[in-house]
């Protein structure tokens, strides 16, 4: 049950943020194996003044936070920024230099789900040791 959040400059066209949608849940789906419906995403666009990052990088900067549960190795986490980097690539065109990804893991017992369960208590039809 990842939770993303995606920061970009404002001015894309929603096929444009639509792309990094689909490129980074499908690499989601294909890194860590969850369920192709669960699908928590949100963009925020940025104002350029509130968008600084380093000159050597395009208008197309593209940050990526993603927050999950604990428990996927380090090759699965490999394999996700991988796939990120190559889906966004493809579609809508953003360069690798453009990507930064974050993953946030905070123990099982910090998420309240379902009706307010702590995710600990929760089972779940997918795995996290992957």
């Amino acid at each position: 049950m990842p939770l993303v959040k995606i920061e970009i400059r404002k001015g894309f066209s929603l096929e444009y943020k639509k792309a990094i949608l689909d490129g980074v849940h499908q690499a989601l789906v294909d890194a860590l194996g969850i369920p192709d419906r669960d699908r928590f995403q949100r963009i925020y666009e940025l104002d350029k003044g509130d968008f600084e990052c380093p000159p050597d990088r395009s208008h197309a900067v593209t940050m990526i936070q993603i927050t999950m549960f604990p428990g996927r190795s380090f090759e699965a986490k490999k394999k996700l920024y991988q796939n990120i980097i190559k889906n966004l690539g493809e579609n809508p065109g953003i360069g690798g230099n453009d990507i930064m990804i974050i993953l946030l893991e905070p123990p099982m017992e910090n998420w309240g789900i379902r009706g307010g369960q702590p995710a600990s208590e929760v089972d779940f039809e997918f795995k996290f040791d992957v």
